[in-house]
C-alpha cells in the first residue's frame, strides 16, 4: 500500500509539472503569435511605404524625361502625369516596367497569347494628350479602357468636366472601374459597349481619344464630336498606323498632326483583318491592308524568276524613322503592301533591310518588288535599293527607286502629308487631290504638299529646331 501510494503521488506530481510546463509553453506561443501579428503589419507597411516612395521617384523621372525629349510640352499634361499613380493601374507589375518610357504593360491576352488590352506606354499617352489639347471643363470620350489614361484625362478636365471611357470587354471595364474608384476618380463614367457606336448618352464630346488601333472612322464618332471638337485616333491607312489628330469641319475631318505609334487592334464591329498571300510554303508572305490589287494567281511562280537589283542613290539615317518614306510609297504606288520573311524557312531568296524580317513592297501585275538597304561610305546612313521579280521586274524596280529619290529630294524632313476623312459615298469630284483610300464608313485622302510648299515646310521645321 505504501509503495502504491508513493507511485500515485509521484505520478500526480509529474502530471502537475507537465501541465504547468505545457500551459507556460502555450502562453509563450500565444504571446509570440501576438508579437508576430504586430510585427507583420509593421513590416508590410514599411514595404508598402518603400514601394510608394520608389513609385514617386520613378514617376518624377518619367515625366522629367518626357519633358526633356519634347513629348510633354504643356504644364497641364505635366501636372496630370506627375499626380496620377500609374502603378495603381498595373498591380503586381515591377515598378521599373510600369514606368518604362517606351513600353506598355499588357493587362490581358487572348487564347493565342495576343495582347488585347494594355496600359499604353507613357510616351504614347503623353503625346496623345498633347495632341488632344484638353482643357478644363471639356467633355471627353475615351475609346478603349484601362483606367490610367481616363484618370489623366479627369485631371485635365477638372471637376467641371466629364470623362467617359468605353470598352467592349467586361473584364477590362470592371478592372478600370475598380482602379478608378481606388484612386479617387470614381466620377469617370465607365461604359461596357461596342465603341463602333460611340456613347450617345454623354455626347456631344469636345474630344474623342481612341486608344486602340482603328481601321476606319465610324459615323457615330463624327456625329458625337462637337462642332469644334478634335478626334485623336490611331488610324490604319494602307497598312500603316498613324496616331492622327483630326479637327471637325463642315465637310470632313482634317488632320492637324500625325505620328507613328502602334496599338492593340479594335475588337467588335470595327475589327478588320487584312489579306495575306502566302508564298513558297510560308517562307514569304505578302500583307495587304485591303483587297489584293491583282488576281493572286498572277503572282504564281513570280519568286522563281531571276531577282533584279536597282540601287536608288537615296539615303536614310541608320536611326532615322522610316515613317515618312513608308507613307510616301503607300501614297505614290497603287500596289503597296508589306513582304514578311519567315526566318525559320529563309532560303536567302529575299533580303529585307538590316536584320528586319519585313519590308515595304509593291505588287504591279505579275511583278513583285520590295525595298532593302545597303551600307554607304557614311557610316551614319544607308542607301535604299529595290529587289524585284517578274516579267517586268526591271521596270517596276526603277519605278520604286524613282519614288525613293523623290521622297529624299522633296519630302525628307518635311511636314508630311495631310489626311482627310470624308463620308463613304462622297463623289470623286468633291474629294481633294491625293491618294484615295476607300473603307466601309469613309473615304480617306492622303495629300502631300507641292514641292515648293514642302521645301518651305522643311525649312520651317529646321528653323524651329535651331
Amino acid at each position: 500500500m505504501v509503495a502504491e501510494s508513493n507511485v500515485t503521488d509521484t505520478a500526480r506530481r509529474l502530471w502537475l509539472i507537465t501541465r504547468t510546463t505545457l500551459s507556460t509553453a502555450h502562453a509563450a506561443l500565444r504571446q509570440g503569435s501576438q508579437l508576430n501579428d504586430k510585427v507583420k503589419p509593421a513590416a508590410e507597411n514599411n514595404d508598402e511605404a518603400a514601394r510608394s516612395e520608389l513609385a514617386a521617384q520613378l514617376r518624377t523621372k518619367m515625366v522629367d524625361e518626357l519633358i526633356s525629349e519634347g513629348t510633354i510640352v504643356s504644364a497641364r499634361v505635366e501636372a496630370a502625369m506627375r499626380k496620377v499613380p500609374r502603378e495603381q493601374f498595373a498591380p503586381g507589375v515591377d515598378l521599373e516596367e510600369v514606368y518604362q518610357l517606351y513600353n506598355g504593360v499588357v493587362t490581358k491576352r487572348d487564347e493565342a497569347g495576343t495582347s488585347v488590352s494594355s496600359v499604353s506606354a507613357p510616351q504614347v499617352q503623353a503625346h496623345m494628350l498633347e495632341q488632344a489639347e484638353i482643357t478644363e471643363g471639356m467633355r471627353v470620350l475615351e475609346i478603349g479602357s484601362g483606367g490610367y489614361n481616363a484618370a489623366l484625362i479627369a485631371e485635365l478636365v477638372g471637376p467641371s468636366g466629364q470623362v467617359t471611357t468605353v470598352d467592349i470587354d467586361e473584364d477590362i471595364t470592371d478592372r478600370a472601374s475598380r482602379f478608378l474608384d481606388e484612386t479617387g476618380y470614381s466620377r469617370v463614367n465607365v461604359v461596357l459597349a461596342d465603341a463602333e457606336g460611340g456613347v450617345a448618352e454623354h455626347a456631344p464630346y469636345d474630344r474623342i481619344l481612341v486608344t486602340v488601333g482603328a481601321w476606319d472612322v465610324p459615323p457615330a464618332w463624327v456625329e458625337q464630336l462637337a462642332p469644334t471638337g478634335l478626334l485623336v485616333v490611331p488610324l490604319q491607312v494602307r497598312g500603316l498606323s498613324r496616331t492622327i489628330a483630326f479637327e471637325k469641319t463642315d465637310q470632313c475631318l482634317v488632320s492637324r498632326s500625325a505620328r507613328l505609334f502602334g496599338f492593340v487592334s479594335m475588337q467588335g464591329a470595327g475589327a478588320h483583318q487584312g489579306k495575306l498571300l502566302i508564298m513558297r510554303d510560308g517562307e514569304v508572305t505578302l500583307r495587304f491592308d485591303d483587297d489584293f490589287p491583282v488576281d493572286s494567281t498572277a503572282l504564281e511562280g513570280v519568286l522563281d524568276t531571276p531577282r533584279v537589283e536597282v540601287w536608288s542613290g537615296a539615303n536614310i539615317g541608320r536611326f532615322e524613322l522610316w515613317a515618312g518614306t513608308q507613307m510616301w510609297l503607300a501614297t505614290a504606288l497603287p500596289g503597296f503592301c508589306r513582304v514578311v520573311l519567315d526566318k525559320k524557312r529563309d532560303s536567302g531568296l529575299i533580303s529585307p533591310p538590316g536584320s528586319h524580317s519585313a519590308a515595304m513592297a509593291v505588287v504591279d501585275g505579275g511583278n513583285l518588288a520590295y525595298v532593302t538597304t545597303r551600307s554607304t561610305p557614311n557610316e551614319q546612313e544607308v542607301e535604299f535599293g529595290v529587289h524585284a521579280f517578274g516579267p517586268d521586274a526591271m521596270k517596276v524596280a526603277e519605278e520604286v527607286a524613282e519614288q525613293l529619290r523623290v521622297w529624299e529630294r522633296d519630302y525628307r524632313n518635311g511636314p508630311g502629308p495631310q489626311f482627310r476623312v470624308h463620308p463613304a459615298g462622297t463623289a470623286d469630284d468633291l474629294m481633294p487631290e491625293g491618294r484615295i483610300v476607300d473603307k466601309k464608313h469613309s473615304r480617306i485622302t492622303i495629300s502631300w504638299p507641292d514641292v515648293a510648299n514642302a521645301a518651305a515646310g522643311r525649312d520651317a521645321l529646321q528653323e524651329n529646331t535651331k
